[in-house]
């Protein structure tokens, strides 16, 4: 786990060919602390990553825009302020988180970000290609705490819970109770909830068995959707 400085495996992710220079991943992490992102261990694992591998090649002139883009399928990768700004509510300055699900791998960066401060990462993609392309993104890069599966991520991963943290990355009108059923005690979910064009970030907390709702900032997501495509 990374505790202050990247781990082997993650410090071969920070690449310094490329499309990008590392000048470039430092003035998007500088405009992030800009924006309120303190977290100086989501900070580092954002300033790892160059977004610019999980973006597809008519679009990497506008990679470390602080912008939303699309990746297909109707499917985007998050903007990097709202990667951050989830990143950073899920750790809650935690010294230590051990298995983080994710619903929705999507572009596999948000995974990437994740694998940086936490143990393990499961990661669910309901669409097989992108599940696929995420998969072929992430092999290079030397990340070997991220595991993957191909399904509905509406059932989450109960197998390998109880998970010190959950995150979604589309939106779901209400959260599925399954997945508080997933969370461990002390663990946080992180969501956009709500209808298109009305969603909010928000989060919950589970204290003795009880999850707590707090909510963040109004957000577009696209939309969480059930079923799997193959």
């Amino acid at each position: 786990m990374v505790t202050g400085s990247l781990s082997m495996s993650y410090r071969s992710a920070v690449l310094t060919d490329g499309f990008t220079s590392k000048r470039t991943r430092k003035r998007l992490v500088s405009g992030l602390r800009s924006k309120g992102i303190t977290d100086e261990k989501v900070l580092l694992a954002i300033d790892a990553i160059q977004r610019d591998l999980f973006i597809e090649d008519a679009l990497k002139t506008r990679a470390y825009e602080d912008t939303a883009l699309p990746i297909g399928y109707r499917q985007t990768i998050s903007q990097p302020f709202i990667v951050a700004l989830m990143s950073q509510i899920l750790r809650s300055n935690r010294d230590k988180l051990g298995r983080v699900l994710e619903v929705g791998t999507g572009s596999g960066y948000q995974a990437a970000v994740l694998s940086g401060f936490s143990e393990q990462v499961y990661t669910i993609e309901r669409i097989q290609q992108l599940l696929d392309a995420a998969k072929l993104r992430l092999a290079p890069l030397g990340i070997n705490n991220i595991s993957f599966r191909h399904g509905d991520g509406a059932s989450g991963w109960a197998i390998n819970g109880p998970f010190d943290g959950i995150i979604l990355t589309a939106a779901p009108a209400v959260v599925p109770t399954i997945l508080f059923d997933q969370l461990a005690e002390g663990g946080i979910l992180v969501a956009p909830e709500g209808k298109e064009q009305n969603q909010t970030l928000v989060h919950w907390k589970k204290t003795r068995g009880t999850v707590r709702r707090f909510e963040s900032v109004p957000v577009v997501f696209v939309p969480m959707v059930s079923g799997v495509i193959s």
